[in-house]
């Protein structure tokens, strides 16, 4: 964490994000109160959080709790009727071993909200969600698993979610954000696992499209290697999330999306990504109007001497130097 506010304090980053519930399902707090404590798995990453958030309020750092909401492998296990089962009654998991819970559920959205106002009330400024969908390629197994659902669809189920969310929060104070994936601004609707650009960024104060270059296929935005093309693909990104959005006119969110700190070596034709790398993108998201970012590099090695909106500091770290990230993001997806 000193190295962390080191960064923070000699460079134009601003902001924390933290974990409080994992990808996993870990809590990474003890918490209080009666939902969390019932449905909740602490481990405590964090021993004393109170002491972190004055530390942060020192240093004049904006902190956001990252909560994952549906990707709940330890609430699936404790519970199975919370998720998704086999025909045989196992519980379903991908092939990594990870269980999701069921978006239809007013449980679990209970217990993730009952998460999420703990951080309000600890301090936190801003309550992002992270995994709010149904598992990769959901439709294509829906009909051979057994879960609770209803008439609503899945971006419906997921959406109400979000908007249930809000309500609970906003007399708390907090502002709510969602992760969402990149592409979803560019499809009418992913359907299948429950996103849906415009009926999401309705309800939440800050939308997050995780638009990484390495993430996007051959072809997208005209690029044939769009991690070789930093610019051209998070140009092209943040053109199609503004035209998504201008339907909501002035009641539109802020824009605040996940930038690539990382080399993708699985990507065939890919490019190391440095410090120009990142300036390339935070200039194609500042050529849109969009002003706010946030990084990811699932080592949480991040590249040193970038200019992230103003001058250069000269105070800080030399170039390329690994230093801690700013917060704890989501991961590369």
């Amino acid at each position: 964490m000193d190295s962390l506010i080191r960064l923070l304090d000699e460079t134009e980053l601003n902001a924390a994000v933290i974990d409080l519930k994992n990808d996993y399902g870990f809590l990474t707090f003890n918490p209080l109160g009666a939902e969390a404590r019932k449905w909740g798995s602490p481990r405590l990453l964090i021993p004393d959080l109170p002491g972190l958030m004055r530390k942060l309020a020192d240093h004049n750092i904006y902190p956001i709790a990252r909560i994952v909401v549906f990707k709940d492998t330890l609430l699936a296990r404790k519970n199975p009727a919370f998720s998704f089962r086999n025909a045989d009654g196992t519980l379903w998991q991908n092939g990594r071993g990870d269980s999701f819970v069921n978006p239809y559920d007013r449980q679990v959205w209970e217990y993730n909200v009952a998460v999420a106002k703990e951080a309000a009330r600890l301090g936190f400024k801003e309550i992002q969600f992270d995994y709010v969908r149904f598992a990769e390629g959901f439709e294509n197994r829906a009909g051979s698993l057994d879960y609770t659902k209803d008439s609503r669809t899945r971006t419906q189920a997921v959406t109400g979610f979000v908007q249930y969310a809000r309500e609970q929060l906003h007399p708390l104070g907090v502002r709510v954000s969602v992760d969402i994936f990149g592409y979803a601004a560019s499809v009418p609707a992913a359907e299948g696992i429950g996103q849906d650009f415009g009926l999401l960024s309705r309800q939440v104060d800050v939308i997050s499209p995780m638009i990484y270059p390495s993430h996007y296929s051959e072809g997208w935005y005209g690029a044939a290697v769009p991690d070789a093309a930093p610019y051209q693909v998070i140009e092209g990104a943040s053109r199609d999330t503004l035209k998504k959005l201008r339907p909501l006119g002035s009641d539109k969110p802020v824009v605040r999306p996940w930038l690539q700190d990382f080399t993708a070596g699985w990507v065939p034709g890919h490019i190391a990504y440095g410090k120009k790398e990142i300036e390339d993108q935070i200039r194609a998201l500042k050529d849109n109007g969009i002003e706010e970012f946030l990084l990811w590099n699932a080592s949480n090695a991040y590249t040193g001497g970038v200019s992230y909106g103003g001058e250069e500091q000269t105070a800080g770290p030399e170039e390329n130097e690994p230093l801690l990230p700013p917060g704890i993001g989501p991961p590369s997806r």
